[in-house]
C-alpha cells in the first residue's frame, strides 16, 4: 500500500529508541525525510545509522531534551516545514500523589503536555497554507483507562488530549490532521521500569509480574514498537485525511470496553 508520504519531511521527537523509534523506522521505510531527536546523542546517533541501514533514509539527528525550549527552535530550525509532526516524550515516574509537589507537576506538564503543544504551535499554519499535515501524539493508554500509579502521567495526557480535541476539528478543513496513539503495554525500556518498580514496591518478583501482566493480556504477548510504528505511518497517510481528533488504541485487546 502506497501511504503517499515518499518523499516528504517528518520531525519524530524523542525517538532514539522505543515507540518513538518504532515511528520514525516506518515512516522512514515511505521514503520520507526524517529529522530525529534525542536526549541521548550517543544512543540517537545508534538510532540513526540503524535506519539508514534499514531503509536508506536521509536522516538529520538533533540532540537534546524535548522538554526544553531550545531543543524545540533546534528541531524547528533543521526542519521548518515539516509535512508530518510525531510528539513523544518519556513519561513522568510513577508514585503516589501525595509525594509530589508543585515542581513535580510543573515538569510533567512541561514535558506531555505543552512541549506537544508547543511544537504543533511551531509548524501548524505552515502545514496549513500548504494544506497538508499530520500530527500524531504519542500519549498512553492512561488516557483512556487511568493508572492511580501514574498520575502525572495521566493529568498531563488528558490535558494534551483535550486541547488536541478542539484544535484537530478547526483545522482538518485546511487538510490538516491531529491525532492521538495511545500505546497500551509495549516492549521498551519504559513499560519494563515501571513494571518493575511497581512489582518490587508491592513485594513481588519483577520477572514473574512482568509474566503475569503479560498473560492478562488477550493477545498475550507485549507490543512490538515496530506495530505501533505502521499505525503512525498509516495516520500520516494522504489517504488518513478523514481520520482526526481521533484517540487511537493500540492494547492487544486489553481495555475492555466498547467505547
Amino acid at each position: 500500500m502506497d501511504l503517499g508520504l515518499n518523499g516528504k519531511m517528518a520531525i519524530v521527537c524523542a525517538s532514539s529508541k522505543g515507540l518513538g523509534f518504532g515511528c520514525a523506522r516506518a515512516l522512514a521505510r515511505e521514503g520520507m525525510q526524517l529529522f530525529i531527536n534525542g536526549r541521548d546523542s550517543d544512543q540517537l546517533d545508534f538510532a540513526a545509522d540503524e535506519i539508514r541501514r534499514d531503509t536508506g533514509a536521509r536522516i538529520v539527528t538533533i540532540p537534546g531534551d524535548i522538554s526544553q525550549p531550545s531543543t524545540r527552535e533546534s528541531i524547528v530550525e533543521s526542519c521548518p516545514n515539516p509535512d508530518v509532526l510525531i510528539n513523544n516524550s518519556g513519561g513522568p515516574p510513577a508514585g503516589d500523589f501525595r509525594e509530589w509537589d508543585r515542581a513535580d507537576w510543573i515538569k510533567a506538564l512541561d514535558n506531555n503536555m505543552l512541549a506537544p503543544i508547543d511544537m504543533i504551535k511551531a509548524v501548524v499554519d505552515g502545514m496549513i497554507e500548504r494544506r497538508f499535515g499530520r500530527i500524531v501524539n504519542i500519549t498512553s493508554g492512561a488516557v483512556k483507562a487511568p493508572i492511580d500509579v501514574l498520575g502525572l502521567s495521566n493529568g498531563a495526557r488528558a490535558g494534551l488530549t483535550g486541547f488536541v480535541a478542539g484544535l484537530a476539528r478547526d483545522i482538518a478543513c485546511h487538510n490538516v490532521t491531529i491525532n492521538n496513539l495511545l500505546p497500551g503495554a509495549f516492549e521498551t525500556d519504559r513499560m519494563t521500569g515501571v513494571a518493575r518498580a511497581m512489582a518490587l514496591k508491592n513485594n513481588l518478583d519483577p520477572e514473574e509480574e512482568l509474566e503475569r501482566r503479560k498473560m492478562l493480556i488477550p493477545a498475550q504477548r507485549w507490543g512490538d514498537p515496530d506495530e505501533f510504528g505502521h499505525a503512525c505511518a498509516f495516520l500520516c497517510s494522504t489517504g488518513a485525511g478523514y481520520i482526526t481528533g481521533q484517540n487511537v488504541l493500540i492494547d492487544g485487546g486489553a481495555y475492555p470496553g466498547t467505547l
